[in-house]
Parts: C-alpha cells; structure tokens; sequence
C-alpha cells in the first residue's frame, strides 16, 4: 500500500508540535473560508488569524497551494482510515457496499467548511496521481475493492479505475449536497419524509445494481 496510516502515539514530540501548528493553520484557513468564501483566505490572514508571522507560515507551508493539498490529505487520511474499518467488518457481500459510502458521507460531514474547502476550485485533478498521498492510497484502496468484488463474482466484468471513478463522483455528490444544503434531502418537500440515512441506503442499492451480478442482485434482494 502506499501510504501507511500513522498513529499519533507513534510521533516524537517535535512532530506532534509540528502537526499541532498545521492542524491550526488549516482551522484557521477553515474559518476563514466559511466567513467569506474561497476569496477571502491568503496566508497573511491565516497568520493575523492564529498570531503568527506570514513569514512563520512559510515554515510550514510554502505556498497557499501547499495548503490546500494539506486540506486534501487531511480528508483523505480520515477517510483512508475509515475504509480500512469497512473492509474488516465486511463478512459477506461486497467491500463497496452500503458502509463504504456511508464511511465517505459521514467523513465529510464531520468537518463541512473542511470538506468543501477540500474539493474548492484549487482542488488539482491530479491529487491522486502522487503515489506517497493518501489521496492515492484512497483511490487505489477503492479499486483494488472493486477488483475484489468482480473477482468474487459480486460485480459484472468492467474497467476498475472506471467504475471507481463513477463510484467515487456518486459518494461526492451525495456529499456536496449533504454538506451545503441544510436538512437534507428532507428540505425538498417532496422528500420531506426522507432522512440522510434513507437517501444513502438508497443510492447504495442503486450503485450496487448498477454493477451487480445476478449473485449480488438476489443477495441485495434477500437483504430486503
């Protein structure tokens, strides 16, 4: 793999310290986008905002786009760790179920203005293409789940990365929305009668048939 989670039992003082300072930076670059958008962070106002220096910040970041890939990492530490934990409660079925999106959606819920900074217009295509980021490690994770589930005859026969990918922008999807609108889906008066947890146990069912075998389609239905 990777990437390997590490613990923070497992850093040296000076590392944590180091971590400490980071996690402030990005709280801080957090607060200030949720006051004022995308357009009001720089690094000058990250620095009045946590009594810092900008030329201190600079110790830790090099640039605001170095920041922003922190931001990224930091999403996808946590939701590295997560499918981790999906994987090993998973005794039957397939890995990319119902508890893998949910794993994604509840990450992301739990730091909103951290998520949707995360995926801002400085969020690069290529995130995923640094083989020492667990924004790596995350998607290979996710495709090498997805090769288990054809191999075990859970997923039709398709391109890995592709389905993925449709995998991946489903879960972000449901995210975003889940992140930017409040109370939903029940905001939508059609859906008012629906809960989050409803509309992921719903789309789940729709991505696991859209790439299911006759074997996962009656296993799905037998979990009705």
């Amino acid at each position: 793999m990777a990437v390997d989670a590490a613990l923070d039992d497992d850093l040296s003082p000076a590392e944590r310290r180091r971590r400490k300072v980071r996690d402030a930076i990005v709280e801080a670059a957090e607060a200030i986008f949720t006051e004022e958008g995308e357009a009001g962070i720089s690094m000058r106002r990250i620095a009045e905002r946590i009594d810092y220096s900008p030329a201190a910040l600079y110790k830790y970041f090099d640039s605001k786009e170095a920041l922003f890939d922190e931001i990224r990492e930091q999403f996808f530490e946590r939701l590295y760790r997560r499918m981790q934990a999906v994987e090993e409660t998973v005794t039957d079925g397939p890995q990319v179920n119902e508890a893998c999106l949910r794993a994604y959606v509840e990450t992301g819920l739990e730091q909103p203005a951290h998520y949707r900074l995360a995926f801002s217009s400085w969020f690069e295509t290529d995130f995923d293409d640094r083989q020492d980021s667990y924004g790596y490690a995350a998607s290979e994770r996710l495709e090498l789940m997805i090769q288990k589930a054809i191999a075990d005859g859970w997923f039709r026969e398709c391109d890995p990365a592709v389905a993925a990918l449709s995998v991946w922008a489903g879960a972000h999807g449901l995210t975003m929305l889940a992140v930017t609108i409040p109370d939903f889906p029940g905001a939508k008066e059609k859906c008012a009668h629906l809960t989050l947890d409803d509309l992921i146990a719903f789309h789940a069912e729709a991505t696991g048939r859209g790439l299911a075998t006759p074997k996962l389609n009656a296993w799905l239905d037998a979990q009705k």
